[in-house]
């Protein structure tokens, strides 16, 4: 009899730990958050929030689309979605269009470059670098931190009297972008506010519970510099924004939303008497743009008008980018007044220049004609009806994400509403590519990117 002998079987061996959401994954966020983080730092082009006359912010962000062509060269995977292609390569072949059709195309040279890192790059950046949920909330999280930092030092600047003038009193709340960009502050604010209200709407998967709480909280602190901002327009988009993720929880939570919104505003804004009467004034002013516009509607109405005549002239490609400080005299009634007036936050007087209509669209259709419009535009509605969509059914599904899509549909809710009375300039603007890749990441990225926590 033959004596087999086996050996016995090798222990198996200890699993690899999952490893947690760590750095090693995590590192290409960085230049992201810092990104959103950095914005807020002083710079008047000259100082220390600046390098060589570029924002600190803006630099970090041509940082984040480095680290994302690095990662795909060295990954060697496919970068973008077909849909995701066109949808954020479009603009760009508009661009280029409108700055070889420019009647200065040296001129347009730059602002082709700005309009490309704000509308293409940054956004395809987000879009490639934001793996999952964890990454979505983080960036999202960012902005929220910025908007409760620029929060509390409005409200100081209005309680010291130290903010930038308005009616002859330096009270308005500008946060660190100084009296030169006034809608820097409120931007940011507005955008921190309604990523608050989403995730005190839907608390991400597994958060704790007190989380949706210091959400709402969040969101309810911040109308209060978001008011004393003064800035119409950003009164309107946040409470598009904000309004728009509440409708799209469901209508009895929406109703339970609706109440405590219309409670806080009272409290905050009434029972405190915050700038009451001011605040007052403004909203009423939003009411009469026909029949007693004060000079800054006015103004704005002038240049709506000079930006249609530029249109009308050109109607294919525009003037070309950069084009509307050159063109505006040219087109704009004599009751264009000669710029804003702006002091008070740590400046001295100073006449700004008016250089655009303050509206995105026709900033657009001026310098770009209508095939400038329509492929920005049918971009920025493919992303807001695409997350819409991708929204109604992760809330049908159940999904763990549906917080990220409250969040990326109010941001963008509140961009578009926005472009109507405010349009790209200053240091906040880095963000607005920020919060397109955010909202592209919900609507065009591949269903298991957004569909598991």
């Amino acid at each position: 009899m033959t004596l087999t002998v086996t050996a016995a079987p090798a222990p198996p061996s200890a699993p690899e730990k999952a490893s947690p959401p760590g750095w090693r994954r995590r590192w290409p966020l960085l230049p992201l958050i810092a990104t959103v983080l950095l914005v807020g730092v002083p710079s008047d082009g000259t100082g220390a929030g600046a390098v060589s006359g570029v924002p600190v912010a803006d630099l970090l962000s041509g940082v984040a689309v480095l680290v994302c062509v690095g990662r795909l060269l060295f990954l060697r995977r496919r970068p973008l979605t077909p849909t995701a292609a066109v949808v954020l390569g479009l603009p760009a072949v508009a661009l280029a269009l409108a700055t070889v059709a420019a009647t200065d195309p040296a001129a347009a040279l730059p602002g082709f470059v700005r309009y490309l890192q704000i509308f293409v790059l940054v956004p395809a950046a987000v879009l490639l670098l934001v793996k999952d949920a964890w990454g979505f909330r983080a960036v999202t999280g960012a902005l929220v931190l910025l908007a409760a930092v620029q929060g509390v030092t409005g409200v100081h600047q209005y309680v010291t009297g130290s903010g930038a003038s308005y009616m002859g009193q330096d009270i308005r709340a500008v946060g660190t972008f100084g009296p030169g960009d006034v809608m820097g502050m409120a931007t940011v604010v507005g955008y921190g506010l309604v990523a608050a209200t989403a995730y005190a709407l839907r608390a991400p998967a597994g958060a704790p519970r007190r989380l949706k709480l210091w959400a709402l909280l969040t969101a309810a602190l911040l109308v209060v510099p978001l008011t004393l901002s003064f800035s119409r327009g950003a009164w309107i988009a946040t409470a598009a924004g904000a309004l728009a993720a509440i409708a799209l929880t469901g209508l009895r939570q929406a109703v339970r939303a609706l109440a405590v919104v219309g409670a806080a505003g009272v409290v905050l804004v009434g029972g405190f008497g915050v700038g009451s009467e001011m605040i007052s004034q403004r909203l009423t002013s939003i009411t009469e743009v026909t029949s007693a516009p004060d000079r800054s509607v006015n103004d704005r109405y002038t240049m709506w008008a000079a930006a249609a005549g530029m249109w009308r002239e050109r109607p294919a490609t525009g003037v070309g980018l950069k084009g509307f400080p050159a063109h505006r005299d040219g087109h704009a009634s004599i009751g264009l007044s000669a710029g804003s007036d702006t002091a008070g936050a740590g400046q001295e007087f100073r006449r700004q220049p008016l250089l655009s209509p303050h509206n995105m669209y026709l900033l657009i259709l001026s310098e770009q004609g209508l095939i400038g419009l329509t492929a920005l535009v049918g971009s920025w509605a493919a992303l807001l009806v695409g997350g819409v969509r991708r929204l109604v059914l992760a809330r049908a599904r159940g999904a763990a994400t549906v917080d990220c899509g409250l969040a990326a549909v109010g941001l963008m809710t509140w961009q578009t509403v926005d472009f109507l009375y405010a349009d790209i300039g200053g240091p906040s603007t880095v963000l607005t590519g920020i919060v397109l890749g955010l909202a592209a990441w919900w609507a065009l990225a591949e269903p298991e990117r957004t569909t598991v926590a």
